[in-house]
């Protein structure tokens, strides 16, 4: 999977090999931003103007952008799941939330090296 950032915003970019064409959506807002490009250079002009249009445009009618993620994450867990975690951070002298944002980001530290190295 290859992404692009720009301005605090990501998007995923694929590639359509039948048109062959480059081409993205915003990824992590409702509001749905899509783009496209011939060229590498084509789709990060492209991408930089979407993010500037859907910031211009929600000034002009008064919306605030979407950004995002929050930072505020809620899921379920297997009980026994809840409970390993909750010990592990107090073992690790950390609240779960502590814990849980730690063990998360080296997860998804590890995935986005993995990425870079396939």
């Amino acid at each position: 999977m290859n992404t692009m950032a720009y301005n605090g915003y990501h998007a995923r970019i694929e590639f359509d090999a039948d048109d062959e064409v480059f081409f993205g959506k915003i990824a992590g807002i409702s509001d749905v931003i899509g783009f496209h490009g011939d060229s590498v250079a084509e789709l990060k002009k492209a991408f930089h103007e979407a993010v500037d249009d859907y910031l211009d445009t929600c000034k002009k009618i008064g919306k605030e952008p979407q950004r995002p993620y929050s930072g505020k994450m809620i899921f379920r867990v297997a009980p026994e799941v809840h409970r390993r975690a909750a010990l592990a951070a107090e073992l690790s002298g950390k609240s779960l939330n502590q814990w849980a944002e730690e063990v998360l980001e080296e997860a998804a530290d590890h995935f986005a090296e993995a990425r870079l190295s396939a």
